[in-house]
C-alpha cells in the first residue's frame, strides 16, 4: 500500500503502524496504540487515514483530536507537507474552542457554558455583526463566498491565520470553519468537539455529517479519562449561590432570590455531616434534594433559575443563576459511575467555601456513543501504558479492538535512566531534613550537567519547600513555574530558558503542569530531567471513590485509580528530555518508591533503568562519551 506520507521514506515501524491504522479504518474498528516519542505518531496516523478517504471513501471525515491547542501545530504542518508533496487538494479545518475564535470583546473572561449562552443570545437577537454578515437574503453572502474560496485555496492553515482572514472580513470565524467543514477531509479539533455530546451534535449538524461518517484519531490519549470524567462533573459553591441571589434580587425578584440564598443554608446544614477532622463527606442524591424540597419545589426552583438566567443574559455576558440551574439538573443524574461529595475549604482571602459536587468516575460513560457510533476510533499516546488499563477505562469492544505497544525507537546508549532510592516525598517523611537532602542531591546533579535541566516536583508545595534549600546549593540560573502564569508568560519563560543551553540553567516545574507535556526541547536545549517524588493524586474522597469503583468493575482499583495515573505523569515529565534519535540525556527518578515492585513494573524494560545511590560518576562518564562522539563522529 502506498500511503500519502509527508516525508521521503518511512521506517519499518511507521509502515507497520500505518498498515494497522488503514486496516482498522477498513474494518470499522477500534485501535489503541502506545507509541513512544520518535515514532512519528501524527504522520503515521494521518497518512493512512487520508489515503483511505481519498482512495476508498470520500464521504468520510477525519477528526484529529487533541487535548491542547499547541498540539494542532504538528498536525497542520504534516498536512501541508502532504499537500505539497502530492499536489492534491487538501481541505482542512483547524478548530479551537468557539470562544477562542470569537471576535467579540470581553468574551475571554467568560466560562465556556456562559459564553455559549451569550453567543446564542447575540445571534438570536441579531446583535452579532460577524454572524449576520454570513448571509444575505437567506443565502451565503458574496463576501463569505469569496473568503471561503480563499480559505480552500490556502488550506491547510493554522486557526490564527483563518481567524485573521475572517476577522478582516467581519465574518464569524467559527461559522466559516463550519462552512469549510462540509468539504473538509480533515478537521483538527479539541477533544470536546467529540466528547461533549451537545457540541458534537451541533458541529456535525453544521457540516452535514453523521457520527458514522467520522474517523476519530485521539492524540495524547492518556488525557482522555480525566477529560471525559470532567465533562460529566458538575459543582456548586456558596459563592455562586450568593452571587445568583444578588443578581436575581437586582431584577426585582426578591422572593426567588431568597429561595436561591436558602440553598446555601442547605449546604451549611449538610456540612454538619463532615467530621471535625475531615474536610469532606459523601452525600446522597436524596440528602440534598430532601433538604431543598423544604425550601421550594425542586423543579419549580430549577425553572425559576432558568427564567432569571434568560433575563440576565439579555443584558450581561454571564449569569450565576444559570450555573445553579445547570447544577440542579445534573444532580438528578444517575448514581452508577458517579459520586456526590460536599467539601469545605477556604478562599485566598480566608473566607469559608462550601462546595457540593456531582463527580463522574467512569470515562466510558462519555465515550460509549463514540465507540459504537463512529466509523473507526483510534487512541494513541507515548504513555498509553499499561494498555489494558486504557482498554478498560475507554470501554472498548474487546472483540473489536486492537491494542499495540511499540518500543522506543531511539538508541539506548543515548539515554541514561537512573533511580535514586534515598529520598521520598511521602507525607510521613516530609521534614526539613528531607527537603534539604533532595535539594543537595538535585543541586549536585544539575551542577554537573553540561546544559539545561528541568526538575519536576509532585506539587507546588514540595517545589517551594525544596527551593528554600536548593537556591543556596545550585550554581546555575533558575526559572520557576508559577500556577498563575498566563500562556504568553509561560512561553516567554520557556524561550528565556532555552537561551541558557550552553551555560546551563534549571527550570523548577510541577509534574502534570504546563511544562510536563506538549513541550519540545530537542537537541542541546535539555540535557537532564529529574522527577522528584511521585505525583500521586490527593488522597481525598474522590480518589477513594475512584479506587472503589475501579475495584468493583475491574478488580484493579488501587492501580487504576491511584498508582498508575501518578506513573503516567512521571513518564510524561521524563519524556521532555529525549525528543529525537540524536538527542542524549539523563533522566533521574528520585524517590525510594520507584524501586517498589508496584511502581517499577510500570517502567518499560527498554528503559534499562539503573539504581544508583551516588550517580555523579556515572553521569560524568555519560557526558564524556558525548564529547568523544562530537570530536570523533
Amino acid at each position: 500500500m502506498e500511503f500519502l506520507f509527508p516525508h521521503q521514506e518511512y521506517r519499518k515501524i511507521q509502515e507497520a503502524f500505518m498498515n494497522q491504522v488503514y486496516t482498522t479504518i477498513q474494518n470499522k474498528g477500534q485501535l489503541l496504540v502506545h507509541a513512544p516519542t520518535g515514532i512519528g505518531k501524527t504522520a503515521s496516523a494521518l497518512s493512512p487515514a487520508l489515503t483511505y478517504i481519498i482512495k476508498e471513501n470520500k464521504n468520510k471525515t477525519i477528526f484529529f483530536l487533541t487535548s491542547r491547542n499547541t498540539q494542532h501545530l504538528i498536525a497542520i504542518e504534516t498536512l501541508k507537507k502532504i499537500k505539497k508533496k502530492y499536489n492534491i487538494e487538501l481541505i482542512t479545518v483547524d478548530l479551537i474552542g468557539k470562544k477562542g475564535m470569537c471576535n467579540q470583546s470581553g468574551v475571554q473572561m467568560l466560562r465556556s457554558g456562559e459564553f455559549m449562552e451569550y453567543c446564542k443570545d447575540l445571534r438570536e437577537k441579531g446583535q452579532c455583526q460577524y454572524y449576520d454578515n454570513l448571509r444575505l437574503k437567506g443565502k451565503v453572502s458574496p463576501e463569505a463566498v469569496n473568503v471561503l474560496k480563499k480559505l480552500k485555496e490556502e488550506s491547510p492553515m493554522h486557526v490564527e491565520e483563518m481567524n485573521s482572514i475572517n476577522f478582516n472580513a467581519d465574518l464569524c470565524s467559527y461559522e466559516m470553519a463550519a462552512f469549510l467543514g462540509k468539504e473538509a477531509q480533515v478537521i483538527i479539533a479539541d477533544y470536546n468537539y467529540m466528547l461533549n455530546a451537545h457540541i458534537r451534535d451541533g458541529l456535525l449538524k453544521r457540516i452535514n455529517k453523521s457520527l458514522g461518517d467520522c474517523i476519530l484519531i485521539f492524540d495524547e490519549g492518556h488525557n482522555i479519562p480525566t477529560r471525559a470524567r470532567d465533562l460529566l462533573t458538575a459543582m456548586l459553591s456558596n459563592f455562586i449561590i450568593e452571587a445568583a441571589s444578588k443578581e436575581t434580587k437586582t431584577l426585582g425578584y426578591n422572593e426567588i432570590g431568597d429561595d436561591i440564598l436558602k440553598i446555601k443554608e442547605v449546604l451549611e446544614k449538610l456540612a454538619k455531616k463532615i467530621p471535625l477532622d475531615k474536610q469532606e463527606v459523601l452525600i446522597t442524591k436524596e440528602d440534598f434534594r430532601k433538604e431543598l424540597e423544604k425550601i421550594a419545589n425542586y423543579e419549580e426552583l430549577m425553572g425559576n433559575c432558568v427564567f432569571i438566567a434568560d433575563q440576565v443574559l439579555e443584558h450581561k455576558k454571564r449569569s450565576f443563576t444559570q450555573s445553579i440551574a445547570g447544577f440542579l439538573e445534573h444532580w438528578l443524574g444517575p448514581d452508577e459511575g458517579f459520586t456526590r461529595i460536599l467539601s469545605r475549604s477556604f478562599s485566598k482571602t480566608g473566607k469559608g467555601v462550601l462546595t457540593i459536587a456531582y463527580r463522574c468516575l467512569d470515562p466510558a460513560i462519555t465515550l460509549q456513543e463514540l465507540m459504537t457510533g463512529a466509523h473507526a476510533v483510534m487512541m494513541m499516546s507515548g504513555t498509553l501504558t499499561p494498555i489494558e488499563m486504557y482498554a478498560d477505562l475507554f470501554g472498548v469492544n474487546k472483540d473489536k479492538a486492537i491494542t499495540i505497544e511499540y518500543q522506543n525507537p531511539f538508541p539506548q546508549e543515548n539515554r541514561l535512566n537512573i533511580i535514586i532510592p534515598e529520598t521520598s516525598t511521602k507525607y510521613t517523611t516530609r521534614t526539613a531534613m528531607m527537603w534539604e537532602t533532595i535539594a543537595k542531591k538535585s543541586a549536585d546533579i544539575t551542577n554537573t550537567i553540561p546544559g539545561n535541566s528541568i526538575i519536576f516536583f509532585p506539587s507546588y508545595y514540595v517545589l517551594e519547600q525544596v527551593y528554600d534549600f536548593f537556591r543556596d546549593k545550585s550554581t546555575k540560573t533558575m526559572f520557576i513555574e508559577d500556577s498563575e502564569l498566563s500562556k504568553e508568560q509561560r512561553g516567554d519563560l520557556l524561550e528565556r530558558f532555552k537561551e541558557y543551553k550552553d551555560r546551563g540553567a534549571i527550570l523548577l516545574a510541577v509534574a502534570g503542569g504546563s511544562f510536563a507535556e506538549g513541550v519540545d526541547l530537542p537537541g542541546d536545549l535539555l540535557k537532564c530531567v529529574i522527577v522528584v517524588g511521585l505525583p500521586l493524586a490527593k488522597p481525598d474522597l474522590e480518589t477513594q471513590e475512584l479506587i472503589n469503583y475501579y475495584d468493583k468493575r475491574f478488580a484493579r482499583g488501587w492501580d487504576y485509580g491511584y498508582t498508575i495515573p501518578a506513573l503516567i505523569k512521571t513518564l510524561q515529565s521524563a519524556g521532555r528530555c529525549i525528543r529525537s534519535e540524536t538527542d542524549r540525556g539523563v533522566v533521574i527518578f528520585m524517590d525510594e518508591r520507584y524501586v517498589w515492585q508496584n511502581y517499577k513494573k510500570c517502567f518499560s524494560p527498554d528503559m534499562n533503568i539503573r539504581i544508583e545511590k551516588n550517580p555523579l560518576t556515572l553521569i560524568q562518564k555519560f557526558f564524556e562519551q558525548e564529547d568523544l562522539l562530537k570530536t570523533n563522529p
